[in-house]
């Protein structure tokens, strides 16, 4: 039997997952980490991407988060996320037209509060529509 790692993914809309898992892969603020039961302990800022959690076959299931906090224990991940969603649920016509919007609001350069959002949209549907790529070559393969 594996050694396995207690995973709670949760966003303001509430749990999205809970289970274990024998890693789990994120997309942290110093770059995309890899946590193995009895990781060391740690606190990240997540940035718009991806989190893989890898069960005891082998098999991975997928989330898009659009940012938020990763704490990990020996024995518990927990991504607080502020949004959550199972890539396979992800919306692809949505998110190029969210990435179009943030382009449109970059090119016009409007005030510095709204240049600032229009990057974090534009970071955010840039992220969706790379995990829906991804999923795609999964499935491919």
């Amino acid at each position: 039997m594996a050694m396995t790692i207690h995973v709670d993914i949760v966003s303001a809309e509430g749990a999205i997952h809970s289970g274990t898992a024998t890693m789990v892969y994120a997309t942290a603020e110093m770059g995309e980490v890899g946590i193995a039961p009895r990781h060391a302990a740690f606190i990240s800022r997540l940035k718009p991407g991806n989190v893989r959690v890898e069960n005891e076959q082998g098999e991975q299931e997928h989330f898009y988060v659009s940012g938020g906090m990763l704490e990990v224990q020996p024995s518990v991940v927990t991504v607080l996320a502020d949004t959550a969603i199972r890539a396979r649920d992800l919306d692809e016509a949505a998110a190029i037209d969210a990435k179009r919007r943030a382009e449109e609001a970059l090119a016009g350069r409007a005030a510095g509060f709204e240049y600032a959002k229009a990057q974090a949209e534009l970071a955010e549907a840039v992220a969706q529509l790379r995990e829906i790529e991804k999923l795609r070559k999964i499935k491919a393969i």
